[in-house]
């Protein structure tokens, strides 16, 4: 029997079955949706934390093009730091980045002045100011922190709603919490159906709608402030890599060939580089979907 939405509480119902994304494997899973937000669950128990996010896409080690695509990826952390801003949280202060990965935004965060560390539950936390423990598990003095980042993260978490009280049990009063998380109700996840690119199964958990997540942090005790839809980061890529998925044996072939892990097979590469002046396009129409409150990932940001 189907357990309560993570995000809303409402009701659950078998809804369809998607690829893991992982090339390596064969397996399907069972998605669960919720009528009353929309939010969808991965229904199977999930793996083994270091089995789901310490291999394949996820193991150690720098994709292919990572020296090309630093500056771009710096841009989007100062994205990030300005999204805080917007939110009222600059620094000086202490800034905590809750699932920091490499640690790329915890030093753009110290170089823009912030006090910032960050938390990793994988062997990725090789990193300096980064700690390698979890959510649950990390020693965060109540009310010692002045801005958080959960980027990417709560879909991850078995627990989303036990995940946001510790993080609101950490903010100072007034507080600033950043939220990124793929959305369900975007028209790069209608395109991609089964195969789009931000499930990311079986590592993603929770689906969430953008209505589900804003439902998820007030039932956790914020007030919502802001919901962007208009993100350079993740979004274009995500909208024409569900679309030239459709026609690749391999979901998100060429995302897993950066990662060094797909093989360069034809049936794969030939498609996808056909695809690539549809680039343009698909940039602009996820443009056009974020501008109707329908973009591919959003980014939340809340106070306690």
């Amino acid at each position: 029997m189907p357990g309560p939405c993570p995000a809303c509480g409402g009701s659950l119902r078998a809804w369809r079955r998607a690829p893991d994304h992982e090339p390596s494997s064969p397996a399907t899973r069972l998605l669960e949706r919720c009528a009353a937000c929309g939010t969808a669950v991965t229904a199977e128990p999930p793996a083994p934390f270091a089995d789901a996010h310490e291999t394949g896409a996820y193991r150690p080690g720098a994709p292919r093009g990572a020296r090309v695509a630093a500056p771009l990826l710096r841009a989007f952390d100062r994205r990030r730091l300005a999204l805080l801003a917007e939110a009222g949280a600059s620094p000086p202060g202490p800034l905590l980045d809750a699932g920091a990965g490499r640690g790329r935004f915890v030093a753009s965060a110290r170089a823009a002045g912030w006090d910032a560390r960050g938390i990793e539950p994988s062997a990725r936390a090789d990193a300096p100011h980064v700690e390698r423990v979890s959510i649950e598990a990390a020693r965060v003095p109540p009310g010692s922190v002045g801005a958080v980042s959960l980027w990417h993260v709560l879909e991850h978490v078995d627990d989303p709603a036990g995940a946001l009280a510790r993080v609101r049990e950490w903010l100072r009063p007034g507080g600033v919490l950043l939220v990124g998380v793929p959305n369900l109700a975007s028209l790069q996840a209608r395109v991609g159906g089964p195969r789009w690119y931000h499930l990311d199964l079986p590592r993603h958990r929770t689906h969430f709608t953008a209505r589900g997540v804003t439902l998820a942090l007030e039932r956790a005790g914020f007030e919502v402030l802001r919901t962007d839809h208009v993100l350079l980061e993740h979004n274009p890529f995500g909208l024409w890599q569900s679309l030239v998925s459709r026609a690749t044996p391999t979901t998100s072939w060429l995302y897993h060939a950066l990662k060094r892990n797909a093989p360069l097979r034809a049936a794969d590469a030939v498609p996808t580089a056909l695809a690539l002046p549809l680039a343009p396009l698909a940039a602009a129409a996820e443009l056009a979907a974020g501008l109707a409150a329908r973009g591919g990932t959003i980014a939340v940001c809340a106070r306690r």
